[in-house]
């Protein structure tokens, strides 16, 4: 389930959907994996020559924190100097549709950068496959193709199609509300 864009994929069951899931949770955890230690051995390379800079004192000090957090949800925080609204650090130089920087500045904020939006992912993909695992307690299954819109590899809609076509949207529409009134208790 290697999604990079904007893709429509079909599951044909919602076990297939979960296995898809699990393995680019899996692929977005071991780059994270990889990029925290580039961003370590970067710290450590380069502690000599910048360590005194305010830029690595406080990169070095969210990737302590990411350490902390990685069974946490993800920081929130920002590193000073790095895009904020749209507008990017002073290192950067726009050219087009690119930003560019040729310091070592650079190379940490876009690891760093790398690491948080991946760990994003992964959380969103968490939340998806237990929704998944919600959808399969609940009943539906085996009788239903998912037609899934995936965007920026994070599946955000699916269209539910019944494999032997029978009337199927008026029978989810029954099975929905009656799960909605039976949550509220009645």
């Amino acid at each position: 389930m290697d999604y990079m864009g904007t893709e429509i994929r079909t599951f044909h069951s919602l076990r297939e959907f979960e296995e898809a899931l699990e393995e680019q949770i899996e692929i977005y955890k071991t780059l994270i994996e990889d990029y925290s230690q580039w961003l370590g051995s970067f710290l450590r390379d380069y502690e000599e020559i910048y360590g005194e800079e305010e830029w690595f004192k406080n990169l070095g000090a969210l990737q302590k924190s990411l350490k902390i957090e990685r069974k946490a949800k993800p920081s929130k925080k920002k590193e000073k100097g790095k895009k904020k609204g749209g507008k990017i650090s002073q290192i950067w130089v726009q050219f087009k549709e690119l930003a560019l920087c040729a310091s070592d500045q650079g190379e940490a904020e876009i690891l760093f950068e790398a690491i948080e939006k991946l760990k994003e992912k992964v959380d969103k993909l968490e939340k998806i496959r237990l929704v998944i695992e919600d959808l399969e307690r609940a009943g539906l299954g085996k009788d239903i193709a998912y037609l899934t819109y995936i965007c920026d590899g994070i599946p955000e809609k699916i269209v539910l199609k019944h494999k032997e076509g029978t009337k199927f949207e008026e029978r989810f529409k029954f099975i929905a509300d009656f799960k909605a009134v039976e949550s509220l208790g009645v």
